[in-house]
């Protein structure tokens, strides 16, 4: 039955968009009353503007689909009075099916602690793309560790997820299917903040062969994880329910997608007590990243449903009491391809199953002989080299971004780490909230 609900959506989307509507773009005033009854009548182009208030009946993005350059937006207010959806059992509060070129910006989202998701594209449905999600305030939504504040269950590619704040919730974001079908691609994940989390602060599922869908990317593609802030300094399962800041899991080992790359740039992490900061497989470029861990360990490149095979690790910044990077592969399958330079070093135990080369690494405790204040909890920690800190200029191929730190100042290839030292004076802040952009 999916498969024939499958065909039908694909040729009412493909004659939807080739249609090249034209109609004059509407802005649509709606309230907790009416809003409902308005919802289905959106065509590209229109903007459901929601008044402020408190909304009890979901929002259910189902079979809106909108242009490239005429998205459907659904919008709250944005200070002080907001639009607050609040969670009613055994359904989903934003639930997308069949739904493309949307955008839902500017809505508070209160789980009230029931065991639903936030924003959940339906396992159900046949597609979610293109869709962004801008400006979001997710709450209440800690219930359990399956309680999602952003979840993909159906193929899901392009999507925006931008400057939302996730706090409490069992996990921040999983993006795609547990079995590895349903594959999120594509992605852009930036500005947002997420916080004490039970579980994942992310998690991007490994994939299998990807799905034949009108429109999926079948071209190698890139997930863009950059600006963000994931913190699990409060809440933090532990045992086996353990889980790192951030996981990312393989892309399919053949066809489709078989060369995708996750980008994971400009990013904090800070503080996780029971796991890792970061784990990920597959191909992955990790640059210009701070990682900060009073409890543990920070990166691991490890197996997961997979193995590691094109790896990046350049110009980040980590200071971890336990292990600053670990490098585990299987015996018999070592990594394809490892680029591991230029990273300044201070843990328990710097580096583990790599050859430190190129990187300045040194035990945890004298971080405070190179950082201003390493040792400090936000918004006093502060990583900024003290001085100068260079070794020979590294050769890498281009990156976006590359050429500038986390701060967005234009580095020096010699630096080392995430910050330049080529003006020690200029301290750069890491707090615990919605970064600014940049």
């Amino acid at each position: 039955m999916k498969t024939a609900w499958r065909f039908v959506w694909q040729v009412i989307f493909i004659l939807w968009v080739g249609s090249g509507v034209t109609a004059e773009a509407r802005i649509i005033s709606a309230n907790p009353a009416n809003y409902h009854a308005l919802i289905q009548t959106l065509k590209p182009g229109d903007r459901l503007q929601l008044a402020a208030g408190d909304y009890t009946n979901g929002l259910p993005v189902h079979q809106l689909v909108g242009l490239p350059n005429r998205p459907i937006v659904i919008a709250g207010p944005v200070a002080p009075a907001r639009a607050v959806f609040h969670a009613r059992s055994g359904a989903n509060t934003v639930s997308i099916v069949d739904s493309a070129y949307v955008e839902i910006r500017d809505l508070v989202l209160d789980g009230g602690n029931l065991p639903v998701d936030g924003v959940r594209a339906e396992g159900h449905a046949h597609f979610a793309h293109h869709i962004t999600l801008t400006n979001l305030l997710i709450q209440g939504h800690g219930n359990n560790q399956q309680t999602v504040g952003i979840s993909t269950k159906c193929p899901a590619w392009d999507w925006v997820i931008r400057d939302n704040v996730i706090l409490g919730a069992g996990t921040g974001m999983y993006l795609g299917n547990s079995d590895g079908s349903d594959a999120f691609v594509g992605g852009v994940i930036e500005y947002n903040y997420i916080a004490d989390t039970l579980g994942y602060n992310l998690q991007i599922k490994h994939q299998i062969v990807r799905a034949s869908v009108p429109g999926m990317p079948a071209t190698a593609r890139q997930t863009i994880i950059r600006h963000n802030v994931f913190s699990k300094a409060k809440n933090a399962s532990s045992g086996q329910l353990a889980r790192p800041n951030v996981l990312v899991g393989h892309w399919p080992l053949t066809g489709n997608g078989v060369n995708d790359r996750y980008l994971i740039y400009a990013n904090f992490f800070y503080d996780n007590p029971t796991e890792a900061l970061f784990q990920g497989e597959g191909n992955i470029a990790l640059y210009n990243n701070i990682f900060v861990n009073p409890a543990g360990d920070a990166v691991h490149i490890q197996p997961h449903h997979d193995i590691p095979k094109n790896i990046v690790i350049a110009y980040n910044t980590i200071v971890a009491s336990g292990d600053g990077v670990r490098l585990l592969h299987l015996p018999d399958t070592p990594v394809a391809e490892l680029t591991f330079t230029h990273n300044l070093i201070f843990a328990g135990r710097a580096v583990a199953g790599l050859v430190d080369a190129g990187n300045l690494a040194q035990d945890y405790a004298s971080a405070e002989l190179y950082l201003r204040r390493p040792d400090a909890a936000p918004p006093e920690l502060d990583v900024t080299p003290i001085r100068r800190l260079r070794v020979s200029a590294a050769r890498l191929a281009a990156l976006p971004e590359l050429t500038r730190d986390y701060a967005g100042q234009r580095r020096n290839p010699e630096d080392v780490g995430a910050l330049s030292s080529a003006q020690p004076s200029a301290s750069v802040p890491l707090l615990l909230a919605r970064p600014r952009r940049k």
